[in-house]
């Protein structure tokens, strides 16, 4: 028997299926996605009204999942919200939108050195806000090639601007919905009276990630300094003037703009997702074989957290486990501040996305038991925490998809993650825990 009091049979299953799901999107010894689809069939195989008979008889009825409600977690709106996401990155690839995005705002910044990697690491934190961080490390790091050529690699000033590319983009994905799953994690559990829309996230977030930014960029320049005073970016490109670029650019606009807009009519922004996929489906601008790039085992990862947490919950288990814990004598503030430091450390050696299915449930069902939350701002203050918290694990090459693209390189090693990762972390949980407390004292949530 397991140690818990209180747990149900349900329950226990669901815990075996837990510690399944923690060994291996820890050790990776399968695919992350891989993981998540497998819970799904031991979730609707063991636990739910669509059990073996001789499983569902040692169920308690109550404690009983729906397989239509586990299987449901492939389409739900937060999955939707971000395929609309991957739509517009593959489609402003595909016409450049990116590219040149990219050159009309890198260009003004001028040949110094220190302002072209502060110009560099805004442009990549921005487009990290709806696009992959990977896609964007990826971008980013192409146009530095020219540059790096050119460059003496003896210099401290090479690897400080390739390190500049994946702190930007770990950075920038906080400051949207959709910028980094686990914030797309933490946006399912806002709804009803902890809602929030497209454009509140942003109001809180980006700034945030703006402080962080120049903290990093402040840090950088300490930790690597260069001999190199100016430096000359050359992005050769032009807008394409198509029907179909005319297309993808206005909607992409109209998507930005009603996801930012959504408390003024009203339409949510998983429904406003859905307009790309729509419009871009329908003019032929993602065709079959657009549809094969997009990251569908980033869905898969989400939709098995998704559905892991429907289990922790509807088993009773959450509960259970959160009551053998005397969370409620504890100070709030100090909670908060463990669950911020705890989803940092573990994003720093599994994927942040993992970190976000497997704290998030625990967090949700911790909040319950936490008197007087709701000064604090409730719910809402604990998901956005540890979903932020989250990202900021990465002080390994491993930690995220952007740091490995960078170690890549063959520029940068793992000591120069540690380097940078130990302060930007550190700096960075502090600064959300912070921001978030008084953001929540001050009855924004």
């Amino acid at each position: 028997m397991i140690p818990i009091s209180g747990i149900t049979v349900a329950g226990q299953r669901v815990m075996a299926i837990f510690a399944l799901a923690t060994l291996l999107w820890v050790s990776e010894l399968v695919p992350a996605y891989a993981t998540s689809l497998t819970i799904l069939g031991l979730l609707c195989i063991a636990t739910s009204d669509s059990a073996p008979y001789m499983l569902k008889e040692a169920l308690e009825p109550e404690f009983m999942l729906s397989y239509s409600r586990i299987m449901s977690s492939l389409a739900a709106p937060v999955v939707i919200l971000f395929m609309g996401g991957f739509f517009i990155a593959i489609a402003a690839t595909k016409y450049k939108l990116d590219i040149n995005m990219a050159r009309v705002l890198l260009q003004p910044i001028g040949t110094d050195y220190s302002k072209v990697m502060l110009g560099l690491m805004g442009i990549t934190a921005i487009f990290s806000m709806f696009m992959s961080n990977t896609a964007t490390t990826a971008m980013m790091l192409t146009l530095l090639t020219p540059l790096l050529k050119s460059m003496d690699h003896n210099d401290l000033g090479v690897k400080g601007m390739i390190m500049a590319v994946p702190i930007a983009a770990n950075v920038g994905g906080i400051g949207t919905p959709i910028g980094t799953p686990p914030n797309a994690i933490a946006f399912r559990y806002l709804t009803g009276e902890y809602a929030m829309g497209f454009g509140d996230w942003m109001l809180f977030a980006i700034p945030m990630a703006a402080i962080l930014i120049f903290i990093s960029w402040m840090l950088l320049r300490k930790v690597y300094p260069t001999g190199i005073d100016n430096i000359h970016l050359e992005i050769d490109s032009e807008f394409d003037q198509s029907r179909d670029a005319l297309i993808v650019y206005g909607t992409t606009a109209a998507t930005i703009i009603l996801w930012i807009t959504s408390s003024l009519h009203g339409i949510n922004s998983y429904t406003v997702a859905l307009l790309p996929v729509i419009v871009f489906s329908l003019c032929g601008i993602i065709s079959t074989e657009d549809i094969k790039q997009i990251n569908w085992d980033v869905l898969w990862l989400i939709a098995g957290g998704i559905a892991l947490g429907y289990g922790l919950e509807r088993s009773g288990l959450a509960s259970a486990v959160v009551h053998t814990i005397p969370f409620d004598t504890m100070g709030i503030v100090l909670v908060l501040f463990m669950l911020s430091i705890v989803a940092m450390i573990m994003a720093t050696f599994m994927s942040n996305t993992a970190t976000a299915n497997l704290l998030m449930p625990i967090a949700v069902s911790i909040a319950t038991v936490l008197t007087g939350l709701d000064a604090f701002g409730g719910l809402s203050v604990v998901v956005i925490c540890v979903a932020l918290s989250a990202s900021m694990g990465m002080s390994l090459p491993i930690s995220t998809p952007p740091n490995a693209l960078a170690h890549a390189t063959g520029m940068v090693g793992s000591k120069d993650f540690i380097k940078m990762g130990k302060f930007v972390s550190s700096i960075g949980v502090l600064m959300i825990f912070a921001c978030m407390v008084a953001l929540g004292s001050a009855g924004y949530f």
